[in-house]
């Protein structure tokens, strides 16, 4: 199959035919809910929620792999939905402090358990090596670039 990587039409076709299709999912489970969410506040909300009380703007750039711009962008809009307060740290009037709101919280809450099904469904069908290989070959598909 490697031989034949031109005639598949490489492998970003594939990836992006599956990033879809896991996207998809979540909204449509977000629509389910009654939730208006999009893919990139999620990652972001959900992040800040795994990071804990001290996190910081960069802290989310630099873990979600999204520029600055797209990550202040997606911040902002879920400032003006009341799920997260940005602030300055104190003492450090560089950097803005993120924090989940109570409103943040209960989204979080309220599609956590959701995304753990989710995520479950991916990897139906896959014993832990197999999944583990997987994970190993798209470090390394990512590591070639």
């Amino acid at each position: 199959m490697l031989n034949r990587i031109d005639e598949i039409s490489g492998i970003g076709l594939h990836l992006d035919l599956v990033l879809r299709k896991v996207q998809d999912a979540y909204l449509r489970k977000f629509k389910e809910l009654g939730i208006d969410l999009t893919i990139e506040q999620w990652v972001i909300l959900y992040r800040i929620y795994q990071l804990g009380e001290d996190v910081s703007q960069s802290d989310i750039v630099k873990s979600n792999f999204r520029n600055r711009a797209t990550t202040s962008r997606v911040i902002g809009g879920m400032e003006k939905k009341g799920w997260i307060a940005k602030t300055r740290f104190d003492g450090d009037l560089k950097r803005f402090k993120l924090e989940l709101t109570s409103l943040g919280k209960e989204v979080i809450e309220k599609i956590e358990p959701h995304a753990r099904v989710l995520r479950k469904q991916a990897i139906k069908g896959l014993d832990t090596e197999e999944f583990e290989t997987f994970l190993r070959v798209l470090n390394q598909i990512g590591n070639n670039y």
